[in-house]
């Protein structure tokens, strides 16, 4: 079969869509062998196509395997018939015979327009996926297009890809309607086969990080670095930040004005309440901040990243928070393991620690003691 318009039409394609002429082959072989043998049934055979670009050509082959059974299977043939065909046959060969098939032009232009429009639909997503690889852990804005069951659709950018937001990267209270535009945190961009797709998400901790950077120059010229964030979507966020220039109040910074970039964050997030703490090399003191809004005491390493913290009897509550909020956002942020004491559960917890180790004859004595000198 000669087509040299088919040839200048994926040599074009090769040119505007970067799509090898190999890779189109390569798809159409397998369609067009599938083709060919649903409309002709009764054919055995493998078949076998070669294309050659500089002659224009499409060349079929049906090829069978040699055999020496009783009886040959689909895709072979016995010994005693492939002599006929070619003397030298011996088993094992792979004998080939071209033909050309009847009527099969009209079913072979559509199989190839078929591949060729499925090609350069799954190129274009791949090469919009590997765009999109660079995008991973930034903000982008998109247009809410679908909301499906618990899942929603996001185009992104300028409508060249959607993503994906599942229902744990969504934060509990908002609503998403279509036609919505949001910003959004790219998690995760999944590339490769028909699975691909962008996961996006507005419960991230990075969702959080990436919302700072935008409204605090300090940070995104890196003189005030975010140490850790720790957050509960909807809730809470704790967010350690530093400075190494001793000029720079980070705090400050990140506070803004009248407070109005912090403002801008709290806003952009429905209202979800955020602590900024100054991050301490200093563990215990870390610690101790990371419980803001609550005074802290004192605090004590027990093991390895644990430590017990005492506060007034009056900012126990403060300092766990509603089902223990504060106190785990604080182990998130410090990376330690934080048991909060009241100062009176704490001085109770000393007495007796204290009455173990005198024993109770010796803890009578002494308390004996006090009582006389009293």
């Amino acid at each position: 079969m000669v087509n040299k318009d088919f040839f200048a039409a994926l040599a074009d394609l090769e040119r505007e869509k970067g799509i090898s002429e190999e890779v189109f082959f390569e798809a159409l072989r397998g369609a067009l062998s599938s083709a060919y043998k649903k409309q002709y049934e009764d054919e055995t055979g493998n078949v076998r196509i070669d294309f050659d670009a500089e002659k224009g050509t499409i060349r079929f082959f049906l090829e069978h395997v040699v055999v020496d059974n009783d009886e040959a299977l689909d895709g072979e043939i016995l010994l005693k018939d492939a002599v006929e065909i070619k003397k030298s046959a011996k088993v094992g060969d792979i004998l080939s015979e071209e033909f050309v098939p009847k009527d099969f032009s009209r079913i072979a232009a559509q199989t190839a327009k078929q591949v060729i429009l499925q090609k350069i639909h799954e190129t274009e997503r791949d090469n919009t996926l590997s765009e999109f690889s660079d995008k991973e852990g930034e903000l982008m804005n998109g247009l809410v297009r679908k909301v499906d069951m618990k899942n929603v659709y996001i185009e992104l950018g300028k409508g060249q890809i959607e993503g994906l937001m599942l229902p744990q990267d969504q934060v509990p209270g908002e609503r998403y309607e279509t036609g919505d535009r949001l910003k959004v945190f790219v998690k995760r961009v999944k590339s490769g086969g028909k699975n691909a797709q962008v996961l996006v998400s507005r419960a991230a901790p990075g969702f959080v990080k990436r919302l700072f950077e935008e409204e605090v120059p300090e940070i995104k010229q890196g003189t005030v670095v975010i140490k850790s964030v720790a957050r509960e979507a909807g809730h809470r966020t704790k967010l350690a930040i530093y400075s190494a220039d001793s000029r720079i109040d980070p705090v400050g910074a990140c506070v803004g004005n009248k407070g109005a970039r912090v403002n801008a964050v709290v806003a952009e997030l429905g209202g979800e309440k955020i602590d900024i703490i100054l991050w301490s090399e200093n563990p215990l003191e870390f610690i101790a901040k990371s419980l803001s809004p609550a005074t802290v005491i004192s605090v004590t390493q027990m093991a390895e990243k644990s430590a017990v913290v005492v506060v007034p009897d009056d900012k126990l509550s403060l300092a766990i928070g509603r089902d223990g909020q504060n106190a785990r956002l604080a182990a998130r942020l410090t990376g330690w393991k934080i048991d909060v004491k009241s100062e009176s559960a704490a001085a109770k917890l000393a007495l007796t620690e204290q009455a173990t180790e005198l024993g109770p004859e010796e803890a009578l004595t002494e308390k004996a003691g006090e009582t006389s000198e009293e």
